[in-house]
């Protein structure tokens, strides 16, 4: 084989491992045999198996190829991916991250660089991957000047080269694309899904734009559309890892949970080097009562990963476990580690708060607790002030005039049961007492209300003001009752047994009750609510995955929980018998009593069931999902006590609301 004929071959041959594996294979015996030991040949041989499911095979002759061939690119980017095809995201990482160093434009690499960190857990070096994948999939200078804005985080510069980028040049996928990345970043999901539809429009064959979709629908608690769009995904490749993780969480979020067990155990027998996968798994599996199961999914993710706080507080989270003294030993052990991430430091502070605390160590658990929420404060931006303004204006908008005038509007469909409060003030066990009887379906924290409020407030910035809720005041008849049937549309995914009311536990569906009310108005509405030391306390207590930004300082707390008492009060003057109130404690004490006029309110026949709401076994998706499994108990009135000698600025910012509860304060004059 002369050489012009041997380097058309090996072009030829790497042609085809795409389209034609077992073609390119043949290509590769026919180098191999003019030339033995060639190393593109071997490449294109191992590639070619790899592509075929001879995994073993494969990986053997490219390891070889790799260790002979230290500095080229290609070996070492195949190698990679035969590593990731047989579980081994460390190794691929390696092999993969060596292929960038020799060629820093090989876009594929970096894309599955960007894979194999997110199955190892690592965020940020995916996110630096993913943002190099974009810059080197094009020569543009503008694009690599975004690109690298955006892999050094500087996403307020990338935004900017982007637009004036694509004033010029409106249908450029790429740009399109990396603009999309960009408001994902930033929290834009609405933006981000619109800048891919258009991307796609103009090249539906852009997977990794499908795959951007995927996600901000899924973001968006949107999990029937980005199911559909990552079953398109798996359909073209089938073992993907991202694609498969994403199919389960959306799954997941529809409450299709043996489905999405199903998924986990499939993509974890493939790849079970990821240790956030196991612990997605143990989530699935705490969902649907599993707890044995769950806490083996979380140990082993903390074996794969021992400084994954998430993971800790995960265990922690389930309440109802507890910590060795050698987990307690571990715990401190990865807060000492160099190098930690404050995700993964504050995941362990509130773990060894948790641990400490069920040991009797009040001082050291709340300063554990102080820790972790102080370094988590610092990550949000969050103002009570802002909170206290929205208040008054619901105050001055909701008048006894305003509902006068609204009189029969709406949607008079009676379906939703809306609980609400603040988090953890008894509301999960609310839902799981009405859940029990037979004509309610218990769903979810869902997040459709707080959506729909957002759209109408027409905010799309943090610096900005919101129209919302004087943006009601302009609605008609029409618009209202529009509204109601767009949640009824939008939460009709999440019902599943055909039962004629179902409950919507999104405690911050406080804030829009006059929405509620405007748009729905034969839905029931529940205010659960619970002492204010005992409620802030656990919120204090809890690391919530997302929202919920007041729980993480006192004061915060305090003012928070007293604005809700304000508006809660509020409500009751203006549409009196319209909001039914349940008070944890009188819960606990007298549940016959206090279960028979709930069931009253709902206009539902007593059902003795509903006082054996723990037999029930349905999947509860909140954190107090092992609790409610239980028969109601009074431990938990005054676990606030042992740590009242550093509540003094939570006292402080409650002020006469403390002192009034179970009722309001009177008006201020």
């Amino acid at each position: 084989m002369s050489e012009g004929s041997l380097e058309a071959a090996i072009r030829q041959g790497f042609e085809l491992l795409g389209p034609r594996p077992d073609l390119a294979e043949a290509q590769a015996e026919a180098i191999l045999a003019a030339v033995p030991g060639h190393p593109a040949g071997r490449l294109i041989r191992g590639g070619a198996w790899r592509r075929q499911g001879r995994r073993a095979e494969a990986l053997s002759e490219l390891e070889a190829v790799g260790a002979e061939q230290a500095a080229w690119a290609p070996a070492h980017l195949e190698l990679g991916l035969a590593r990731a095809d047989f579980g081994d995201p460390r190794g691929a990482v390696a092999a993969l991250s060596r292929a960038v160093s020799l060629q820093p434009v090989l876009a594929d690499a970096w894309i599955a660089l960007g894979v194999q960190h997110r199955l190892l857990g690592h965020a940020e070096a995916a996110e630096r991957a993913e943002a190099r994948a974009l810059a080197a999939a094009t020569r543009d200078p503008v694009l690599l000047e975004a690109g690298a804005a955006l892999n050094e985080g500087r996403l307020a510069v990338a935004e900017h080269l982007l637009r004036d980028r694509l004033k010029g040049r409106p249908e450029d996928p790429p740009a399109l694309r990396m603009l999309a990345e960009t408001a994902t970043r930033l929290g834009r999901y609405e933006d981000a899904e619109a800048l891919l539809r258009r991307c796609l429009d103009l090249a539906p064959g852009f997977i990794p734009a499908r795959h951007n979709l995927a996600v901000a629908l899924y973001r968006q608690t949107r999990a029937a559309e980005a199911l559909a769009e990552t079953e398109a995904l798996l359909a073209a490749d089938p073992r993907h890892p991202g694609y498969r993780n994403l199919q389960a969480a959306a799954l997941g979020q529809l409450g299709e949970y043996d489905r999405a067990i199903a998924v986990f155990e499939s993509l974890l027998a493939d790849f079970p080097v990821q240790p956030k996968g196991w612990m997605s798994y143990g989530h699935a599996l705490k969902t649907v009562g599993r707890q044995a199961d769950a806490i083996a999914a979380y140990r082993r993710a903390i074996g794969l990963s021992p400084g994954l706080g998430e993971a800790w507080w995960s265990l922690a989270n389930l309440k109802t476990f507890r910590f060795t003294d050698g987990d307690i030993a571990s715990l401190q052990a990865a807060l000492a580690r160099a190098g930690l991430s404050e995700e993964d430091r504050f995941h362990l502070d509130f773990a060894l708060g948790k641990a400490l605390e069920d040991a009797g160590q009040d001082e050291a658990a709340f300063s554990a607790y102080a820790r972790g929420n102080a370094l988590r404060r610092t990550r949000l931006d969050y103002d009570a002030d802002e909170t206290h303004r929205y208040v008054e204006r619901c105050r001055a908008l909701f008048t006894p005039g305003f509902w006068a005038e609204r009189e029969g509007w709406g949607l008079q469909d009676p379906d939703p049961i809306f609980i609400l409060g603040l988090p953890r003030a008894g509301s999960t066990l609310v839902e799981q007492i009405l859940a029990t009887h037979p004509l309610v379906e218990g769903t979810m924290e869902l997040p459709d209300m707080p959506a729909i409020a957002k759209r109408l407030g027409g905010r799309s910035r943090r610096d900005q003001d919101s129209d919302y809720p004087e943006v009601l005041a302009g609605l008609d008849a029409e618009a209202c009752r529009a509204l109601g049937a767009e949640y009824l549309s939008r939460t009709a995914p999440q019902r599943k047994t055909g039962r004629p009311f179902f409950i919507d536990k999104m405690p911050n569906n406080f804030s829009h009750v006059g929405l509620i009310r405007l748009i729905l108005p034969r839905a029931r509405i529940i205010d659960a609510r619970r002492h204010p030391l005992a409620c802030c306390f656990s919120g204090f207590k809890q690391h919530f995955a997302r929202g919920q930004a007041f729980t993480y300082d006192l004061s915060d707390l305090g003012r928070y929980y007293a604005d809700y008492v304000d508006l809660m009060s509020h409500f009751d003057a203006v549409l009196p018998g319209h909001v039914h109130r349940v008070i944890y404690e009188r819960m606990v004490a007298d549940p016959e009593v206090e279960v028979r006029a709930l069931l009253a309110f709902c206009g539902l026949d007593f059902d003795p069931a509903c006082l054996r709401f723990y037999e029930n076994d349905r999947a509860v998706r909140t954190a107090s999902s092992e609790q409610v499994r239980q028969p109601i108990f009074t431990e938990g009135l005054d676990q606030w006590r042992g740590f009242e000698p550093w509540l003094g600025p939570l006292k402080a910012a409650l002020g006469p609301v403390l002192g009034a509860y179970p009722e309001a304060p009177a008006p201020q004059e």
